[in-house]
């Protein structure tokens, strides 16, 4: 076990070298060097979290908990710098890895002709890496917090990563302050656990949530259970970071980065963190069922409203990034009906299917030289047809096709959530298997679209090129765990394995009977998500194989209804208008009117009486010596006169 911890420690630490080395010294020693140092880093980085996963479960003794720090001594207050290795943390920590790495070596060839420093890009992307790796190996909210921070830094760094584009810059500080917004629930959420348990650290605060079920907390005029309120504002964190309904907006606009970074937020780090967040407080969500209610309703209606969005959009980058939104809304469901082991699942199977997904659709820019618009793209298959395939792989396992990862993964979700007997379990059912149709109906709209008829853009066609094999390697084995990863760890994740395979890294409470009842559904309920989901694809074909001529003429039948998908059910245009514009109009009022009018004219007219007084007294400086001596006897005469009265 200690050789478990060590091969932990060293996994989570070397991407933090890895960058450190290419962000301070890559000026001197080149791109190429730094992007060797940041890939050997990943590599090794990964090797030592496969060790220590498998030592870990060798050994037969975790949870256990790597000390590295003493951190923060203040009063009452204390916080280490620790490591928590359970199954929960262990394996987040491998997934995350096996991705970037992946998306390190892939970004060797998509960036090999930017204009701009490799070296502070892989520095980025390392950096991305070590402030996950932190998030989900902390042993308290503190930790969790700096990690959930970083991320949110690194994201802000590599979404604006083209700083030169205001495009760029405008989707970096849209995804950091939306962010903000949520995170502001999160740190208030921190305070009332430390305030109620008097503690931050994890088992701490699991081991006295049931003396505190009763515990009341009194807000806006009337008293909730404490348990309640928490586990609202650390969803409402969640929220934030894997872009729910309301705080969604943010991910679309991030596909102004690079398309590595897209992967990497998509798949493995930034979106996954909430869903992280909740099944690690499993212990306390357990005792908070209202919130677990509202956490059924907004994940399934985001699952929902992405996919919808997701039908329409031209870009190839957006209709991933909807999917991403979309495949989270029902991480969050199977959270809500006290599913976490399968919505870890699902979180897992999804990091490997959607950087497929990404890094296939980067594959496709690059061959179409930077072209985005699928409505530019057409008959592609003949020119990449090893991508093509991939997208196939991907594609065949989002839609939850078997035998497929997507497959074991979402069908688990939603037999959890019709097994859960509940009102909002049976409203996430609905929603979830209508959007396992949408899903399917999207993504072959985006393989016949790009890769099958006619090309539309003839010059970009009879240019396309399959991507080099540093690019492809790493979609290719991603694909593998598109293909097997499902079957693999089903048994482990969700079958009968899982209670020894979790550890208590998990909690369910006693009443709490969903994961047990997952075999318990009808036929007919359990084939339902591949049924619609093959249906689904039949409609793609008809739809953009068979008559071509239909979309145009459905869009243009039911104008009110496509624009209103196409423009994103008005979120932006709706914040637009209530926070946007009055808070310029606030800003700009303070600019003229208080800055400009109070603050900056009282130094203005200090100066000017100042250079008044100067002036006058200028004057009395004449150069005569008579006014000289008059002025002296004057002076005299005032002061003798002052000390014979008041002496």
């Amino acid at each position: 076990m200690q050789a478990a911890l060590i091969l932990f420690s060293v996994a989570t630490l070397a991407p933090l070298c890895g960058s450190a080395i290419a962000g301070l010294f890559g000026h001197r020693i080149g791109d190429g060097a730094a992007q060797a140092v940041t890939v050997l880093c990943m590599l090794i980085a990964t090797v030592c979290s496969y060790g220590a996963l498998m030592g870990g479960f060798m050994g037969g003794g975790m949870p256990s908990v790597a000390l590295l720090a003493h951190w923060v001594d203040a009063g009452s207050f204390h916080v280490n710098w620790a490591l928590r290795f359970d199954t929960l943390s262990a394996t987040m920590v491998a997934m995350v890895l096996t991705v970037s790495t992946l998306v390190h070596i892939y970004s060797i060839g998509y960036m090999s002709h930017d204009t701009m420093p490799r070296y502070r890009f892989f520095s980025y992307l390392s950096l991305f890496t070590f402030a996950m790796l932190m998030l989900v190996t902390s042993n308290d909210l503190i930790q969790l917090f700096f990690g959930w921070e970083g991320v949110g830094l690194a994201s802000y760094l590599l979404i604006g990563y083209w700083y030169q584009k205001p495009s760029a810059c405008a989707a970096a500080i849209k995804a950091f302050v939306v962010n903000r917004v949520a995170d502001l629930f999160f740190l208030v959420g921190i305070g009332l656990i430390f305030v109620v348990f008097g503690t931050v650290q994890y088992d701490d605060i699991f081991a006295t949530v049931p003396d505190h079920v009763q515990t009341g907390y009194y807000l806006f005029g009337s008293t909730h259970s404490v348990l309640e309120v928490i586990a609202t504002l650390l969803f409402i964190g969640a929220m934030g970071k894997s872009a729910q309904l309301f705080l969604h907006t943010w991910l679309p606009d991030a596909m102004e980065g690079p398309t590595p970074v897209s992967a990497l937020i998509h798949a493995a780090t930034m979106v996954t963190a909430g869903v992280f967040l909740m099944a690690r407080m499993s212990p306390l969500v357990e005792f908070a069922p209202d919130t677990r209610i509202f956490i059924v309703l907004i994940g399934a209606t985001t699952c929902f409203f992405a996919a919808t969005v997701g039908l329409v959009q031209p870009d190839i980058k957006r209709t991933i990034a909807y999917s991403t939104c979309s495949q989270l809304g029902y991480m969050f469901m199977a959270i809500g009906v006290g599913a976490y082991q399968a919505a870890v699942f699902h979180l897992t199977t999804h990091a490997f299917f959607k950087a497929m997904l990404f890094l296939g659709a980067g594959c496709v820019i690059h061959a179409m030289h930077d072209e985005q618009d699928m409505f530019r793209m057409g008959g592609l298959w003949k020119k990449i047809p090893v991508t093509y395939a991939m997208m196939w792989i991907g594609s065949l396992a989002l839609a939850g096709v078997f035998p497929f990862a997507g497959y074991w993964s979402k069908d688990a979700i939603l037999n959890a959530a019709w097994v859960s007997h509940s009102g909002m379990g049976t409203y996430g059912w609905i929603l979830g298997t209508v959007t396992a149709f949408i899903t399917a109906l999207y993504s072959w709209r985006l393989i016949f679209l790009v890769f099958h008829g006619k090309p539309r853009d003839q010059h970009a066609f009879d240019h396309a090129h399959e991507s080099p094999a540093v690019m492809l390697g790493p979609v290719l084995i991603l694909s593998v765990g598109a293909l097997v990863a499902g079957a693999v760890l089903a048994p482990l994740y969700i079958g009968g394995k899982q209670e020894g395979f979790w550890g208590g890294a998990i909690f369910n409470a006693p009443g709490n009977t969903v994961m047990a009842s997952l075999e318990d559904v009808p036929t007919l309920i359990g084939l339902m998500p591949s049924i619609v989901g093959l249906l689904g694809i039949a409609l793609a074909y008809v739809l953009y194989i068979a008559k071509p001529e239909l979309p145009e003429q459905i869009a243009t039948s039911f104008r009110p209804v496509y624009q209103f998908l196409l423009n994103k059910w008005y979120f932006d245009e709706l914040y637009d208008v209530i926070f946007v514009k009055p808070y310029r109009a606030i800003a700009r009022a303070l600019w003229h009117g208080v800055d400009e009018g109070v603050i900056e004219k009282i130094p203005v007219g200090l100066a000017e009486a100042t250079r008044g007084t100067a002036v006058t007294a200028t004057r009395t400086q004449t150069g005569s010596i008579a006014i000289y001596a008059f002025t002296m006897l004057v002076g005299l005469v005032v002061f003798v006169t002052t000390v014979v009265f008041f002496q």
